[in-house]
This record gives C-alpha cells, structure tokens and sequence, in this order.
C-alpha cells in the first residue's frame, strides 16, 4: 500500500498517531529534518529531530494561482538551525517540504506542503520562517526585455558560455581585509584588471565557506595583487587566508560579448535599437551624421 493510501486508512480508524515532519534542503546541499513529535523520526536516509521545538501555523492552501503561505516557528539550536547560519543567509530561498507522518508507521505518510522559505527572523533565541508555496514562481516577471544590454546570466543556458573554460575562473587567497570591506587578493594566473568585475567571488573555505558575492569593482595594485569590492558585503566574516574562486564578469554590452567571449552568437540583448530621441531630434543636432547607423 502506498504511503499516502496507508495513512488514509491510518486516519479513517478514528485514533491515529500522527505527526508533522519538515525536511528544509538549503542551496548548497545540507538537509535538515524537523518534528513535532516527541521523539525523533528517520525516514529517506535524514532524521527529523524532536529537540527543535519546531512547529507550523495551519497551511492556508488553495485551489487556483493562490499563493500557499504559512509560517514555520523554531528554537535557535547549535546542531541544527543556527543564529550565525540565518544571519549569513544560508537559509534564503531553501527548499521545504512538509508530510503528515503516521509517527507508529513512519512509511504511512502524506506531503503536506512544497515551496520555500522566505522572510526568516530572530529574536528570543527563537526564529520565524516564511513558507512560500509553489505558485510563488508565478509572480515572477518572464519574457524578453528590449534593451540594449544582454538579459542573459553570464554562463546560463541563454548565454551559453562554458565558465569552466581556460580563462573563465582564477582561484585566490585572501591576503588583506580593506577598511571599506573589499579584499585583497593573490591570484593564480595572470589576468588583465577589470576581468572579474561585475563577476562573482565564491568563498572556498573558512567561516564563510559556500556564500558569494558579486564584484563592483576589479583592480591590479602595484605588487601584482587584485583589490575587489563587493555590490554588497558578505554576511559572514572573510579573514585573511581564506582561498576564494573569482568568475569572470559581463557588462552585457555587445562589444564586451564579442572581445572578451566571442560569443556574439548568442547574444541577448539588441543594440542596433534607435536612440530614444532618435524621431525627435534634427540632423544637424544627430550624434552622427555619416548616413550610417543611429546606434
């Protein structure tokens, strides 16, 4: 008999032994299992601890494009959910799956709930989580923007480019923690500055191990180190001798795609656009007036 079949049955005897299990799959990989049973419960190789004091509101489901939305509220433990792992974000955007678990037959048991997390806050030693359903995709604006700049991601199935081709990454070691909170890095390989801009540093190792960062900005000092900047810092510390991966950055400009990618067959942006003042403005006031291109 099926898992959810079984727990029918379970239910329609009138004296059941159930329970609610959360399995929370964080983007790099790591499984967390949680109870709301008094003892813990092992089911698809993870153990769903009862020491967490986890626990749900009621799951507000419906048919159509509503979005599911619930809450998930537990204790702040060392082994299991973390103060510092929540602060640094490793918990955004993870993936959860609810189940009522028949907890005296833990194979008769049903999925409550798919989606992820969301708002995850703290306070009393204690957070709260944001449960997002599946249908939360659906708010997300998709189809082809007209612009000028590529709307493709750097190594994406849209751009193509193989970023674990010769050139495309560069690991480093952490040598100075600037006072604006940048770093400066001793990389292996030789590259011109700016390569990395707009690119990404992952964090190899250390406190801050599995986070990310995008670059603002890409400098060769004098000494042939780099010195990078980051859009927004790190939310875990960076010390010195950390080793680091840097990607390589895009501008999304057409000239960028083709000098530095060679990929301007798959170009997504459209740079051959008119100038928005282009029906507007006098020949004599054109930007260029050799009869080519408005661009």
């Amino acid at each position: 008999m099926a898992g959810s079949e079984a727990l029918s049955a379970h239910l329609a005897t009138g004296l059941t032994t159930v329970a609610r299990c959360w399995e929370v799959r964080r983007k790099d990989g790591r499984r967390f299992g949680f109870t709301d049973h008094d003892l813990d419960l092992a089911f698809d190789d993870l153990t769903f601890r009862a020491d967490t004091g986890m626990s749900a509101a009621a799951l507000q489901q419906g048919t159509g494009l509503a979005v599911d939305n619930s809450e998930a509220i537990g204790a702040l433990s060392d082994a299991s959910v973390t103060e510092a792992d929540i602060a640094a974000g490793r918990f955004d955007g993870a993936e959860v799956t609810a189940w009522l678990v028949n907890w005296a037959d833990v194979g008769a048991r049903k999925v409550l709930f798919r989606g992820s997390l969301g708002e995850i806050t703290r306070s009393g030693g204690g957070f709260s989580a944001e449960l997002r359903g599946l249908t939360e995709v659906l708010n997300r604006p998709v189809g082809r923007v007209f612009q000028a700049p590529c709307s493709a991601v750097l190594g994406d199935r849209a751009c193509s480019v193989d970023l674990d081709a010769p050139g495309m990454k560069a690991r480093a070691t952490v040598s100075e923690v600037t006072e604006t909170g940048g770093v400066v890095l001793s990389v292996s390989g030789a590259f011109e500055a700016g390569w990395f801009q707009r690119g990404r540093l992952n964090v190899l190792d250390g406190e801050a191990v599995g986070l990310w960062a995008v670059l603002k900005r890409d400098v060769v000092l004098a000494d042939g180190t780099r010195q990078v900047e980051f859009w927004e810092p790190l939310r875990a510390p960076l010390d010195v001798g950390t080793q680091v991966e840097l990607v390589a950055g895009c501008d999304k400009r057409f000239e960028t795609c083709r000098a530095k990618f060679d990929n301007l067959v798959n170009f997504q942006g459209f740079p051959d656009i008119p100038q928005e003042e282009w029906m507007l403005v006098h020949p004599t006031l054109a930007r260029a007036r050799d009869g080519g291109s408005l661009r």
